[in-house]
């Protein structure tokens, strides 16, 4: 069919405009669609990541019921080295930590707490491994370091913990008044189901505290 005048007309007006613009649009195009593919690409890999790794801590799980140290610290560094952008990895790394404590090679847990606290993705991670090497640090009466680990900011919800940490290496250090008053502050802290509050409560009293603190609404 024939194109009248005004037709013709669009059908230049569109080519001048496709001639003028058309790579402009085109190379829009591509970046647009090679953006899609790119972030369809790496949540591809993401799930993929996080299958394998969910499937490599599971045979960890295994290794720790079967009291297998060795293939715990094993399969916890595979994680880190492969899947360290999953939070598989940290996860791996604490109880890869705590086996190595039961077995009493503090190095090596020191050295897996470290790593979440240098790579953890989350501050929560990151404030158990420190609170966790403040312990170790007490048990090696490294009392400076257990100290440092403790120093600085921590999410809320590992106030109480913190301040009960400090006032055990207070004791360590026979430094009485300042372990009240750590243990009197993670008291407050704490709620009246909070499940260590028994505990801290008895080492206040051991040291001449006082028994009636305010607590936490819930």
């Amino acid at each position: 069919m024939a194109y009248d005048l005004e037709e013709q007309e669009q059908l230049e007006t569109l080519k001048a405009t496709w001639k003028k613009y058309g790579n402009l649009v085109t190379w829009l195009l591509i970046i647009v669609l090679g953006s899609y593919a790119a972030w369809t690409a790496w949540t591809s890999h993401q799930r993929n990541q996080s299958a394998q790794a969910s499937q490599l801590y599971e045979e960890m799980q295994k290794s720790i019921t079967a009291k297998d140290y060795g293939k715990v610290q094993r399969a916890a560094d595979d994680l880190k080295a492969k899947f360290a952008t999953t939070s598989y990895a940290p996860m791996a790394a604490l109880v890869a930590a705590k086996s190595a404590f039961d077995a009493n090679d503090l190095k090596a847990a020191k050295a897996q707490l470290q790593w979440v606290v240098d790579n953890g993705k989350t501050e929560e991670y990151q404030a158990l491994a420190r609170i966790r090497l403040a312990g170790i640090a007490l048990d090696e009466k490294a009392y400076d370091e257990g100290l440092k680990q403790l120093a600085g900011t921590f999410p809320a919800e590992f106030d109480a913990d913190v301040l009960d940490a400090k006032g055990d290496i207070y004791v360590a250090q026979n430094k009485i008044d300042d372990a009240r008053t750590a243990y009197k502050a993670a008291l407050e802290k704490m709620t009246e189901k909070s499940p260590g509050r028994q505990a801290l409560q008895m080492k206040l009293d051991v040291i001449g505290g006082a028994t009636e603190t305010k607590v936490v609404s819930k």
